[in-house]
């Protein structure tokens, strides 16, 4: 569930059925995405988030970790997250590294996995890891994550295996260094919880966009009563479900405007592709959320070529 374009799971081997290289590095511009922000996705990379410019706030479920320039937080195999200036003025920018533990650890049950992959991948207060730049060992952690970044910018030859050789150490630091601080149980309980019902219920949002979803019919997908799955939705992303549904059908309107899709050649049949059966209500929605009608925002994206398709078609 990206929206940044991360290499996934099942793009680990390419065409030939070969191995891939399951790491990426990106520099990623928050104002530039929709909404001005990383939203809310999960995944089974691990991922590093370095703060280069302004200060972020990253979101999981249950906090909100505020991170300045130069810090950095590890985010754990599948913990739904999100990330966003910490303020509406002002922007951030930063570096984000993903990686497939299968790439340090390989695939199937080894010693090493067991000894090492385990005990943090499985580790219920190892959901994030702040980084701060004023902690020594933290700072190791992230000057390690500032090779990563040069390394991948080179590509010398031999980086993939430098690259993964910093990755070790970091694991290694995290495993021997950092405590995460323990939590209640009470509250892991309700944690995990409410983020297996909402991923649920955003697959189901993502699988059926286009149909006209209920409340009552989003429920059901995850065997609750209406007020709870509201509840949980607020507790998690802090949205209703029918405000999640409809930014999310704007992000697929926006999509299929960069990719010059048919369906966006008029307003009425895009609104309808989308889920709404009514233009001039889509009209509304999307000037809420993106400050303009479709119309206008198929012009400026033709006459600004600076506008970037890529963080609206990576969903």
């Amino acid at each position: 569930m990206r929206e940044t374009p991360f290499v996934s799971t099942d793009k680990i081997t390419n065409e030939q059925g070969e191995i891939g290289f399951p790491v990426e590095v990106h520099y990623i511009e928050v104002a530039k995405l929709y909404m001005s922000k990383i939203r809310w996705q999960w995944h089974d990379e691990i991922e590093i988030f370095i703060v280069k410019e302004g200060q972020a706030d990253l979101l999981t479920d249950n906090q909100k970790i505020r991170l300045f320039p130069g810090d950095g937080i590890v985010i754990n195999q599948g913990v739904m997250h999100a990330l966003q200036p910490a303020s509406t003025d002002t922007g951030c920018s930063v570096y984000s590294i993903a990686f497939h533990p299968s790439f340090l650890f390989g695939f199937g049950d080894t010693v090493l996995s067991t000894k090492y992959l385990l005990p943090l991948i499985a580790s219920p207060n190892m959901r994030t890891l702040e980084l701060r730049k004023h902690d020594p060992a933290q700072a190791e952690i992230l000057a390690l994550s500032d090779s990563i970044i040069a390394c991948n910018a080179e590509k010398k030859y031999g980086y993939e295996m430098i690259l993964k050789s910093y990755l070790c150490r970091i694991w290694v630091m995290i495993l021997e260094n950092i405590t995460p601080p323990p939590i209640s149980k009470h509250k892991e309980t309700m944690v995990s919880m409410d983020e297996a019902r909402v991923k649920e219920a955003i697959i189901y949002i993502e699988k059926h966009f286009h149909e006209q979803i209920t409340l009552e019919q989003l429920a059901d997908c995850i065997h609750i009563s209406k007020s709870e799955c509201c509840r949980c939705f607020k507790r998690t992303l802090q949205l209703t479900p029918f405000e999640y549904l409809m930014k999310y059908r704007i992000l697929r309107a926006i999509g299929l405007i960069h990719g010059n899709a048919p369906d966006a050649d008029s307003i009425s049949t895009l609104a309808l592709s989308v889920g709404f059966n009514n233009a001039s209500y889509f009209n509304k929605v999307f000037k809420q959320v993106m400050g303009c009608t479709p119309s206008e925002y198929k012009r400026k994206t033709k006459n600004d070529p600076t506008i970037s398709a890529g963080p609206f078609l990576s969903l």
